[in-house]
């Protein structure tokens, strides 16, 4: 009997989804299955509802609930994580702060202030439950659904040597949308996508051999299409080549969509995830709200229902039965994508069977894609070192590659924020030991200052040189 443990398993919607999935599975029915949350009644109460679907199924699985992730651990074959640090209250922090000094945001949760300070919340806990993984199950498979996916993946790549891949939903919805786009089933679409979480790209469209990116691009050009996709759908038209992932989480991870009143307006006008300001903080609240107060779980029938897109048990179902399974994964680069650095995360296609995970050699993204790969990249490396490190003058560096943060605050606000950000989240963040950044005042000049006299550079002498000429003719 196989042996899965879920770290975060109180998460009512998460949960009961990835579960259902599993006992859908006939190759992975008699299984051990152990929630492990901090909550040992919410736990439970997704153990008492999954519990329904077993009995009603007259299924062998066994379930059960704990609160020792370590006794949970021992032997297991499989790891599913799905933990958030401190809920809708650091989220808020994440989210209001930089929203006062000027910073618009649809997500905000993978990317920018929210994104990094989210990272430093959680890379902690989790570089602690991959290295009880190492010591007390070595050969499981790690499944991560937690986020910020890159840089939590980055962290454990540099942390341990387990075999794990990160999971995000991107691909399969996206197709949903690119097949009504082009008017052919999803079915029937051949993709091959690569470059990094929440932005990937669509390398290849194509139906039966034939090439869909001139439908699809010809559609965004027309005005019933294009509002749908102002954004993805602008970075498609400039750069030829959709992304994987909302057009919302794509205008947080570049410079050209929320940096001003005139961007948002053009760009940024649709509701939810199509670009609204503040949406994920907005449905982090509400679900908050409506999660807390009403048990929806009495409402369900408890009868097992259909397969979800996700990936969870098609990928188990590989690893047990030796099928194979194609995914969207997100793995430790290491030359996937030659164009990207060969220590940060990529996200590429990975084929599963029952020797283990197999990631696909992409070679070189289109220039463009990489470099707008890059741009966040370079974030996320440092984001990951403040992590680890616990050094806030890395969290400061860190949000100041930011492409969005920096095309809207100066070096010294993006410094203020920050400071103000983990004062304001410390609990959350005992790596920091309380540790602020430096302060680097503002120099005042006075009038009539002149500069020190030192030897000019040559282009600047030539200049200074005409400039006189020209004041004396």
């Amino acid at each position: 009997m196989k042996r899965i443990v879920i770290i975060g398993a109180g998460s009512i919607i998460f949960s009961t989804t990835v579960l259902n999935d599993i006992l859908g599975t006939e190759a992975l029915r008699d299984t051990s299955i152990c929630l492990v949350d901090l909550d040992i009644d919410k736990a439970r109460h997704v153990e008492a509802y999954v519990k329904r679907i077993i009995d009603a199924g007259g299924f062998p699985t066994k379930i059960r609930s704990t609160t020792d992730r370590r006794e949970a651990l021992k032997d297991a074959d499989f790891v599913i994580t799905t933990i958030k640090i401190g809920g809708v209250n650091a989220q808020r922090v994440d989210y209001e702060v930089p929203t006062r000094y000027g910073i618009d945001v649809c997500v905000g949760e993978c990317v920018g202030p929210g994104g990094v300070f989210r990272a430093l919340r959680t890379i902690p806990i989790m570089v602690d439950i991959v290295h009880d993984i190492q010591e007390l199950c070595p050969h499981a498979v790690l499944l991560n659904y937690v986020n910020p996916m890159a840089m939590v993946c980055m962290a454990i790549g540099f942390t341990s040597d387990i075999q794990f891949t990160g999971l995000c939903h991107g691909v399969q919805t996206t197709l949903d949308l690119i097949s009504r786009y082009v008017n052919v089933g999803k079915e029937d679409i051949d993709f091959f996508a690569a470059g990094i979480n929440h932005m990937a790209w669509f390398l290849k469209l194509e139906k039966d051999g034939k090439d869909l990116y001139p439908t699809l691009l010809a559609n965004l050009e027309k005005p019933e299409y294009y509002i749908n996709e102002k954004i993805r759908g602008e970075v498609a038209r400039q750069f030829g080549y959709f992304m994987t992932e909302s057009s919302g989480h794509l205008s947080d991870y570049l410079p050209w969509f929320r940096k001003n009143r005139k961007a948002l307006d053009l760009y940024c006008d649709q509701p939810g995830l199509a670009g609204e300001t503040g949406f994920s903080f907005a449905f982090a609240k509400l679900m908050d709200a409506k999660f807390g107060s009403v048990d929806y779980l009495k409402q369900e029938s408890g009868k097992l229902q259909s397969r979800s897109v996700d990936y969870c048990s098609h990928i188990l179902e590989a690893l047990v039965t030796g099928r194979y399974f194609r995914f969207q994964g997100n793995v430790m680069n290491k030359g996937f994508i030659s164009n990207l650095p060969e220590d940060c995360c990529v996200e590429v296609p990975v084929f599963v069977d029952g020797n283990g995970l197999h990631p696909v050699k992409v070679g070189r993204l289109p220039g463009p894609l990489a470099a707008m790969n890059q741009s966040n990249v370079t974030l996320q490396q440092l984001g990951v070192e403040a992590a680890l490190s616990g050094d806030p003058e890395l969290v400061i560096a860190a949000i100041s590659m930011d492409p969005l943060t920096s095309s809207v605050l100066t070096l010294k606000e993006i410094r203020d924020m920050t400071t103000e950000m983990l004062d304001a989240q410390a609990k959350y963040l005992p790596k920091f030991g309380g540790r602020r950044p430096r302060s680097v005042p503002t120099i005042s000049i006075p009038s009539g200052t002149k500069g020190v006299d030192v030897p000019l550079d040559p282009a600047l002498a030539v200049a200074n040189r005409f400039g006189k000429l020209f004041e004396s003719t």
